[in-house]
């Protein structure tokens, strides 16, 4: 049985019961095997897929009340699911339970001259409450990661999605229970009381060991101000796209029209291109032209205004703004030095590529860039955890601790270590 907010007198016990409850069936679950975990899995994509109807149905209401709110096209492409998005995500836990069990992985094994055998293994973290904006994938995502991870999870999307997110959550509680496991291994905030947000941020008095947030630069700043256990942060993607002066620039082409305009509302989604001022007279006028054939606003700097006239000036603003739409800011660099320097002064540490022929500049900018995930030659919209063969991602963790770059089932696991020897006692 669920834990549903109506049947609470204050969402102070509301939340207190999430949490017993998610403790409870953690407990559970984290000593539960593979198999079991695996088949819980495929019958929430089973029950996702029988159930696609009524999550479209459900969406329908999410998407009119974002339309009459005035969502940007962006958020509302996040927002919308049809049948073969659906298939999608039930394809992407499909994938999850394929994958090797990360609990109980022996990372390190070794002896010492004092008799002791060592093995560091794999384990849970325990509770992960997570918090998103506007996808309502990540409601199954989130799950099946948290399940395949042998960790208890609580659930909290944004009122935007709440019609979706309740839509695929029940389908995911059924399959669920229909492997013997407690339907309190997800959990979903089913009220959009945003104290509810403040409740899982300090923790429920314990119950929960990580918050991992994933949404808008708000969001984030909200979450790492208040939260009173470690976090796992999502940040913007204000990813770079940097053509080299050694650029095949048909290959740059199809790289730049796929890594701007493939889905223009996904985090790895380019937001400014850098071009090489050596090629500039070749390379601004055949990428930007492509680039507004596909509908694609220009934002240059002052020297790409001049080589592109329907460019609009950019502003220091745009080189800092994730525009999540069909916009894109160009700039020219003097050099690969250069670049770094922008990508270093700009990025958020999510994703970005070198586009070039010259082996010794593509190793340069892989060695020198510090984000979650570097790139030669390929579009950033490969920046996916399916991609990546993680099966799916509860996000793209852009800090430097405990994991970075697509979070996938193996990064929400710890580790303890495991000593055993044949009776020695220390001197």
């Amino acid at each position: 049985m669920s834990v549903q907010f109506s049947n609470f007198k204050t969402l102070d016990d509301y939340m207190a019961e999430l949490g017993r409850a998610a403790r409870t069936a953690q407990n559970v679950l984290r000593t539960s095997s593979s198999e079991v975990r695996n088949q819980a899995i495929r019958n929430m994509a089973k029950n996702i897929r029988a159930n696609s109807a009524a999550i479209v149905t459900a969406n329908e209401k999410d998407m009119a009340a974002g339309r009459d709110k005035g969502l940007s096209p962006a958020m509302l492409d996040r927002l919308r699911l049809d049948a073969a998005r659906i298939d999608g995500i039930a394809d992407g836990l499909d994938a999850i339970a394929a994958l090797p069990d990360p609990v109980g992985q022996i990372d390190e094994s070794w002896s010492e001259n004092n008799g002791l055998s060592f093995e560091k293994v794999r384990v849970p973290i325990g509770i992960i409450g997570m918090i998103y904006e506007s996808r309502p994938n990540v409601t199954a995502d989130a799950g099946a990661l948290a399940v395949k991870s042998g960790n208890g999870c609580i659930l909290r999307g944004g009122s935007e999605a709440m019609h979706s997110n309740l839509a695929i959550y029940s389908a995911m509680r059924t399959g669920l229970a229909a492997a013997g496991l407690h339907a309190a291994c997800v959990q979903y905030i089913d009220t959009t009381d945003r104290a509810a947000v403040g409740a899982l941020l300090g923790g429920i008095d314990g119950a929960v060991d990580m918050i991992i947030p994933r949404g808008g630069k708000g969001l984030i700043a909200r979450v790492q101000k208040d939260a009173r256990v470690p976090v796992l942060a999502h940040l913007e993607g204000l990813n770079h796209s940097y053509v080299h002066k050694s650029a095949d620039l048909e290959k740059a082409e199809r790289l730049v029209l796929n890594a701007k305009l493939r889905r223009t509302g996904v985090c790895g989604s380019t937001e400014t291109l850098l071009i090489d001022r050596e090629i500039a007279d070749v390379a601004v006028p055949k990428l930007l032209h492509a680039l507004t054939e596909g509908d694609c606003e220009i934002r240059g700097d002052a020297d790409v205004c001049a080589l592109f006239s329907t460019a609009k000036l950019a502003s220091e603003t745009d080189f800092q703004t994730e525009h999540l739409a069909a916009i894109i800011n160009v700039r020219l660099v003097d050099r690969l030095e250069d670049a770094l320097t922008h990508i270093a002064t700009y990025g958020s540490g999510h994703t970005d590529c070198i586009i070039c022929e010259d082996a010794d500049a593509a190793a340069r900018f892989l060695r020198e860039v510090d984000s979650a995930i570097c790139m030669h030659n390929t579009s950033t919209q490969f920046a996916d955890g399916g991609e990546f063969g993680f099966g799916a991602e509860i996000g793209i963790a852009t800090g430097r601790l405990h994991a970075r770059g697509p979070v996938g089932a193996k990064h929400l696991t710890t580790f303890k270590y495991r000593v055993t020897s044949n009776g020695q006692t220390r001197s």
